[in-house]
């Protein structure tokens, strides 16, 4: 049986913004930035699992922990030697732990006291993470090992050494104490099992590795490093699933957010993107005025932190006054119960036979036409006066589907004067939108096709002439704005320094 006929698709309209979808909306509720000035570059930013949602703050020689409801400086710990690096809190919150230049410093973040030291790495370390057990930590460094520790003992329990280069992150499951991932500079991350010798799984990135992350279910694994993050599904044996390359820069931190639901990726070029986990599409971006080092979210989602070159700390909350009149007027109020038609709302039982009705769908004129193969005479419908000046999108639609089958070229011939002035002047009109590049495929078509007609009609000449001049005055456009661009990146750069 033959299919049913599908309508021409219309192309996007061109629009300027971002497109307001229910993502856009929830991160719209951030409050304006609350900037503050630390001693160096915030390298690490992450926020206690446990009520009030205290976050640390890694830059220089030291970790300041910052209250997620007032801003305000809590403590500072400052007992390391030369830079601290990625202070992580236990899962319990009772604990922290970050990386001096050989050692390993644990913290009662309630107070200033440091409770432990552990020594053995070779080099500075890198990243520090609690495992699922609570008993043990798990350390990346510069020489190019990943060692576990216990506390308790303050004892090395185990070391890898199959790295190549230097190891400069890492990340511990929530929801097994015995697996870990970290992520090294000579562009591989492992998968790590206490219980093995060595990794259980290796994925080649293809470039130096900034960031990692573990899904809850310890089925997907997350790296980034250049201006890409790849997805690997470890169930399938560390098949690479996705690639995402919406950055131009490095990409420096990544971290979870809305309940493991959304992801976020952090980069140099100073922009953040946000990632639906189901779909791996960007949903929103946000934007910031310096190279973003470090990224992280509380765990409630009201409170997103930033971490920048030059010492900035931008602190972000949730307006939830603003989020609840939203939800509160995008609710549809229901109609009392006497106005509602009782008869649909009767529900079939288990040997009831329902037949639903079809709604016999309308079509336009080119789409009759191009049903029936008219494809000529559909492309005269679609450039008829009230279609492309109300709705260019359909005409565009029109000729996007007249490519697709092929004929494009067969509908353009065979014009005369009069016929070949309407697309002329649609091109004349969107050849400048960029959801409209299409459009020079079909003026290829019409130099080629009636080049000799061109050279000996003046009014041809006069309308191929204005179509010239519109590029022209685009490539210029495009031209001034690049210089432009360039001139305000200097200047942001030095307000920035």
């Amino acid at each position: 049986m033959a299919t049913s006929f599908k309508k021409t698709v219309i192309v996007n309209p061109l629009t300027f913004g971002e497109a307001s979808t229910e993502d856009t909306r929830y991160w719209a509720n951030l409050d304006q930035p609350i900037t503050k000035k630390e001693f160096g570059h915030v390298t690490h930013i992450e926020f206690s699992p446990v009520a009030p949602f205290n976050m640390a703050v890694t830059s220089s020689a030291r970790v300041q922990i910052y209250s997620s409801r007032s801003n305000e400086l809590v403590r500072k710990l400052n007992q390391f030697t030369k830079s601290a690096t990625c202070s992580s809190y236990r899962s319990d919150g009772k604990l922290l732990v970050a990386g001096d230049d050989c050692k390993i410093r644990i913290f009662d973040p309630t107070n200033r006291a440091m409770m432990r030291s552990l020594s053995g790495h070779t080099d500075a370390v890198l990243a520090t993470r609690f495992l699922a057990d609570k008993q043990t930590i798990m350390s990346t460094s510069k020489d190019k090992t990943v060692r576990l520790w216990d506390i308790a003992t303050e004892g090395e329990v185990q070391s890898y050494k199959e790295f190549k280069d230097y190891v400069k992150c890492g990340v511990a499951s929530v929801s097994n104490q015995d697996m870990f991932l970290a992520g090294s500079y000579d562009h591989t991350a492992r998968l790590f099992d206490r219980r093995n010798d060595s990794s259980v799984m290796s994925f080649e990135h293809g470039s130096c590795i900034e960031s990692v992350l573990l899904f809850p279910s310890n089925g997907i694994v997350l790296t980034a490093g250049g201006n890409v993050v790849k997805v690997w599904d470890v169930l399938a044996g560390g098949r690479q699933l996705s690639q995402l390359t919406h950055h131009h820069k490095t990409i420096m931190d990544m971290c979870f957010c809305s309940n493991y639901r959304r992801f976020m990726s952090a980069s140099s070029d100073r922009h953040i993107k946000i990632y639906d986990v189901a779909t791996y599409q960007v949903v929103h971006t946000l934007d910031y005025p310096a190279n973003i080092l470090s990224v992280a979210v509380s765990p409630d989602d009201s409170v997103l932190a930033v971490g920048m070159e030059g010492g900035l700390l931008s602190i972000r909350h949730r307006n939830k006054a603003e989020a609840k009149a939203q939800s509160q007027t995008g609710r549809k109020r229901k109609a009392p119960y006497h106005y509602h038609y009782h008869p649909h709302s009767f529900k079939p039982h288990g040997d009831d036979v329902v037949v639903t009705m079809k709604k016999k769908e309308k079509l336009e004129r080119f789409d009759k036409l191009l049903k029936r193969f008219e494809h000529s005479k559909a492309l005269d419908a679609a450039l008829e006066p009230h279609v492309r000046q109300q709705n260019a999108e359909q005409t565009m639609g029109v000729i996007q589907e007249l490519k697709r089958r092929g004929v494009l070229r067969a509908a353009l011939a065979g014009r005369d004067v009069q016929q070949l002035q309407p697309m002329l002047k649609f091109i004349q009109k969107n050849v400048w939108k960029p959801n409209f590049s299409h459009l020079l495929d079909v003026m290829d078509i019409l130099l080629e096709t009636y080049g000799d007609q061109i050279k000996t009609n003046p009014a041809l000449q006069s309308s191929i002439e204005r179509v010239k001049d519109v590029m022209q005055g685009e490539v210029s456009y495009q031209a001034e704005l690049a210089e432009t661009k360039g001139v305000l990146g200097t200047f942001f750069a030095s307000c920035s320094s």
